[in-house]
């Protein structure tokens, strides 16, 4: 009895394996979503940073718009020209030549340059700071706490005296600076050239409103727009024309440069071979190094 018992139950076990396979098999063949093989060579291709700079969750996402058509295969900011060179052959498609994105931040006052600053007590955060009235005089201009920092997976900006600063070295152009930013004060710039020139404002006020809150501020003359073709200012804030930025030409855009009476056009970027070249034979200063000494490593103990 014990075993006919024992055969009944393992031929029921049996039989729904088998039903199960087939249903499985069924739904695996009713279900089946064809994957462009393609998009597994782009994933590949890539840096499998996952910033989010294509515009894409991750780069499984940015791999099936590339191959579906919705995004270019130079899309990656991480990877750069030579990981668009390797997705464009994937899918048989010319590459032009494309220029990497890097931020920018549109902002050149440090602490000491910022008149009517407070002290602000509140969360230590740039998005907290930005909902109070009154932490600083000029309401367009970097905070100083450091969300972009944070923000960075590739240490390439820090606050330095109270201003977001970028290491062009370690930036790679995720954009995840731009994005946290509550003043929209990081622009991401098409860097045509290893050092780019940038307005280093972003304050909208009239030339008096603007010197009363800062000392380094643009006062919107617009000697620089009536100086170059490539420079326009809209709401008292100058704005490069990246688009026809040519810096083989930049003869033009050098008078605007020389007649800004504020200096707010700064060049950003990598030094060039020719600026490494100029200061090729200076003699570096002597690195001082901490020795974490204090008082209590001079005291003389008795007992």
């Amino acid at each position: 009895m014990i075993l006919l018992i024992a055969i009944l139950a393992g031929g029921t076990m049996f039989l729904l394996a088998v039903v199960m396979a087939y249903i499985l098999g069924w739904a695996n063949m009713a279900f089946h979503v064809e994957v462009d093989p393609r998009v597994e060579q782009v994933i590949a291709s890539l840096p499998g940073a996952n910033c989010g700079g294509c515009g894409k969750a991750g780069c499984g996402e940015y791999a099936e718009a590339v191959v579906s058509g919705e995004l270019p295969p130079d899309g990656c900011p991480v990877g750069g020209e030579a990981c668009a060179k390797k997705i464009a052959k994937i899918l048989g498609l010319e590459l032009d030549h494309s220029c990497p994105y890097r931020p920018v931040v549109h902002c050149g006052a440090t602490y000491e340059d910022r008149l009517n600053r407070h002290e602000y007590r509140g969360e230590q955060t740039c998005t907290g700071s930005n909902l109070v009235n009154g932490v600083q005089g000029c309401t367009y201009g970097c905070l100083g706490f450091g969300d972009c920092s944070r923000a960075c997976e590739f240490d390439a900006i820090h606050v330095i005296d109270g201003l977001a600063t970028v290491d062009y070295h370690n930036c790679v152009g995720c954009g995840a600076c731009e994005r946290v930013c509550p003043r929209h004060i990081i622009s991401m710039v098409p860097f045509k050239t290893r050092k780019m020139l940038a307005i280093a404002c972003s304050n909208k006020d009239f030339g008096k409103d603007v010197k009363a809150v800062c000392k380094v501020g643009c006062i919107g003359c617009k000697a620089c727009q009536k100086a170059s073709d490539l420079v326009t200012v809209t709401n008292n804030v100058p704005h490069i024309d990246y688009e026809n930025y040519n810096p083989d030409i930049m003869d033009s855009l050098q008078l605007a440069v020389d007649k800004c009476p504020m200096k707010r056009f700064l060049e950003v970027g990598k030094p060039s071979d020719k600026d490494m070249a100029a200061v090729a034979g200076e003699e570096l200063p002597q690195i001082i190094e901490a020795d974490f000494k204090t008082t209590v490593d001079k005291t003389e103990w008795h007992g």
